[in-house]
């Protein structure tokens, strides 16, 4: 993707992630969080949750498959904000969804705004600048 290709109110590709445990506990163990919620439906449970939940770092890395994929690879991340709500559980979807809300014509950054919805509600939001090429 080009910066001269985009404009404000440009919506990008949804994806849908499934939500499964291997997402969930591969996410945890790669970005080393051992907390147990994150692996662990025992501990999960007596934590007062339903199931095992996904971390953020996970997450994270989820909304910038999300930007990579519509942008393509040659991006440069300028900032990332994003709050989680409701957890992500195994079983459910999470759909990502977003928009081009602000273009820095001098520095070609684009920003975005996001979201990304399970069946319990907003599982993130935010808004994430990059630069293009």
């Amino acid at each position: 993707m080009q910066f001269k290709d985009v404009q404000i109110g440009q919506t990008l590709p949804g994806l849908d992630v499934p939500i499964t445990v291997a997402l969930i506990t591969g996410g945890a163990i790669a970005t080393r969080d051992y907390f147990p919620g994150h692996h662990d439906k025992d501990a999960a449970n007596a934590l007062g949750s339903a199931h095992i939940f996904m971390n953020i770092l996970t997450t994270n890395g989820l909304v910038q498959r999300f930007i990579e994929q519509w942008s393509g690879p040659d991006l440069r991340f300028k900032t990332f904000k994003i709050k989680l709500g409701a957890p992500n559980y195994p079983g459910d979807v999470m759909k990502l969804s977003g928009a081009v809300s602000a273009l820095d014509v001098e520095s070609r950054c684009v920003e975005i705004t996001l979201k990304g919805q399970n069946s319990m509600g907003s599982h993130v939001s935010g808004t994430v600048s990059v630069v293009l090429p």
